[in-house]
């Protein structure tokens, strides 16, 4: 979820693609039908949104949430736009990952920022429904011990790592269950580095992550595999993160039902998230 920088010269045709056809460009996704919503936010008038910083592809572009681009930023302003907030009434605020989901006051009206949806955290905070069903993906240099591991078993004596904080971590160990415990680092920045470094066999990381770089970030590696997602309730998904008991919840709620049910949605996941593919791991 946290990766380092990197020109976009280096990210593969799929997502220059995509940066092509953003908000200026000539591919328009199709519009759902405005809805009013009345409930009240943070700073009357304008719609706050927070994120973390940096932001980065394929979720923003150019470490700017305010440009539209990238998966994340262009739901963010779908969204707004469905509840009656066009771009200039949006402000975007910087809430570090961990921060998002503390108990106590926010200074946002929703955050988005690859937040899985989990009870724990729901206990301190409200989420709006999913977004973006998640399925984690391991990748690895194309020299590592893993690196043709087809099956989950192949993983169970693999040195692991994953970002503080994130579902990856109770992934590996409930999933995976690897005999060597799991290495934690404070952003996948510095994730990416032990994993350069050899430190670890491989990093667990949501697949746009991974193939974000494996693609533009980190030569040499490759996504191993990615684990199929579980169906229905039990599926991982992003939501919007809110202040625990937040009415506007309902507001972005009805926002998302008519995005996915235009069409609109799923065409904003197509442009952002094209190619986004890897084969699965077997039990």
């Amino acid at each position: 979820m946290r990766r380092s920088r990197l020109l976009l010269l280096a990210v593969p045709a799929a997502l220059l693609l995509a940066a092509c056809t953003s908000n200026g460009g000539t591919t328009a996704a199709p519009s759902a039908t405005p809805t009013a919503c009345s409930a009240t936010t943070v700073k009357s008038g304008v719609l706050t949104i927070g994120t973390d910083k940096p932001a980065y592809p394929p979720y923003f572009v150019d470490d700017n949430p305010t440009n539209g681009k990238g998966f994340e930023s262009a739901v963010a302003y779908a969204v707004a736009k469905q509840i009656g907030y066009p771009a200039t009434k949006v402000r975007w605020v910087t809430v570090p990952f961990n921060n998002s989901y503390a108990p106590g006051k926010k200074a946002f009206d929703f955050d988005i920022n690859q937040i899985s949806i989990t009870p724990e955290r729901a206990k301190a905070v409200t989420f709006s429904d999913g977004y973006y069903t998640v399925n984690q993906a391991v990748i690895a240099l194309k020299t590592s011990s893993i690196a043709s591991a087809k099956s989950i078993a192949d993983l169970k004596s693999a040195r692991l790592g994953a970002q503080v904080g994130t579902t990856q971590l109770s992934f590996i160990d409930d999933t995976i269950n690897p005999s060597t415990q799991p290495r934690v680092y404070n952003d996948t920045a510095a994730a990416t580095a032990a994993l350069k470094a050899k430190q670890i066999d491989g990093l667990v990381v949501d697949l746009p992550t991974a193939y974000y770089i494996t693609a533009a970030e980190l030569d040499g590696s490759k996504i191993v595999g990615q684990f199929k997602a579980q169906d229905g309730p039990n599926a991982e998904k992003f939501g919007l993160l809110l202040q625990k008991g937040n009415t506007l919840a309902s507001c972005l709620n009805t926002a998302l039902e008519a995005l996915k049910s235009s069409g609109q949605l799923q065409q904003i996941q197509d442009k952002w998230l094209a190619g986004v593919d890897a084969p699965y791991f077997t039990e």
